[in-house]
């Protein structure tokens, strides 16, 4: 069977770091090009390009791309390269707008093409074991701890703390997107708190209250900051009416289960993506998620604005 060619547009930290290994190790896939390179230098042997329709233009038998940049562009990139012809895989998020989403599924769908959202926490063994635990159990308690350092995850990206960067809620939304595939019942945000630094304009840490369409007696809570320092803190508690409870740490990386020793998976969430997207593209499905992002757009949509110190990187 012959290898997808795939080019990855945006090509930063996270695309190095991670999707080229990810990429790598996949049989069904060969890294032949990318654009949008930041610092750093592209990949040996692999084309790079100014602009990611250069590279369409320029790679001949490239059917597959994966988008990497910031979110604002994504809609308007992924929808170029679905009318040319090629499947595209998005980093979460995977848009400027919520409803962007749905419109990233309507030009798959119109192109015949494979779309897929990827949110990559959801892919640690953890995260899964705990959606079996949870599965046709009734959520009685939450608390969602996410407490990490801004200057030492994205040294300088000023475009994260400005208006459509999301700031806390784009490492944040890595803990919605677990929610949205561990709990037994959907939540929504009842209330949010969010603290927004005097000179920008996303938000660097929220508190927010979470509901369910199930009465719960427990407190259902989420604990949001990105001025942590030391200690890096990326937690989920649940309890269930039935007395099950269990802790994923390490952003979903270890389950902690009471009365059993905690369980490790692989870290191979990227890996995970890669290989989920090669059998969507063995079926011609697309997988295009949007709870995840849903939940970021309701707490700024209910968040109560709170002004905080400025912050500078």
């Amino acid at each position: 069977m012959a290898k997808h060619r795939i080019g990855i547009i945006g090509f930063g930290k996270i695309a190095r770091d991670q999707h080229v290994p990810a990429i790598a190790a996949t049989p069904e896939f060969e890294l032949v090009a990318v654009s949008n390179v930041g610092s750093g230098a592209a990949p040996e042997s692999v084309q790079s390009f100014a602009s990611f329709d250069e590279m369409l233009n320029g790679v001949a038998d490239l059917d597959v791309v994966s988008i990497c940049t910031p979110p604002g562009p994504r809609r308007s990139i992924a929808a170029a390269c679905l009318a040319a012809g090629k499947h595209v895989l998005l980093e979460k998020p995977p848009a400027g707008t919520v409803t962007e989403v749905g419109d990233i599924a309507r030009h798959a769908n119109a192109a015949g093409k494979v779309a897929f959202a990827t949110y990559h926490a959801q892919h640690n063994a953890a995260v899964k074991r705990a959606a079996d635990m949870l599965a046709g159990k009734t959520l009685k308690s939450l608390r969602v701890t996410w407490k990490e350092d801004l200057r030492r995850w994205h040294p300088g990206q000023d475009w994260i703390m400005a208006a459509g960067g999301f700031g806390m809620f784009d490492p944040g939304i890595n803990a919605l997107s677990i929610l949205t595939r561990i709990l037994p019942q959907p939540v929504f945000i009842s209330a949010a708190e969010l603290s927004f630094p005097a000179n920008r304009q996303a938000p660097i840490a929220a508190n927010v209250t979470f509901g369910t369409s199930l009465a719960t007696d427990g407190e259902l809570v989420g604990e949001f900051d990105w001025r942590q320092t030391g200690e890096q803190i990326w937690s989920i508690e649940i309890e269930t009416d039935d007395g099950t409870r269990l802790t994923l740490v390490d952003g979903g990386a270890q389950l902690q289960v009471e009365g059993a020793p905690p369980f490790i998976g692989p870290a191979d969430e990227y890996y995970d993506i890669y290989k989920e997207f090669a059998q969507l593209l063995e079926v011609s499905k697309s997988k295009i998620d949007a709870a995840p992002f849903q939940l970021v757009a309701d707490a700024f949509m209910l968040g109560k604005r709170t002004e905080v110190g400025a912050f500078d990187f």
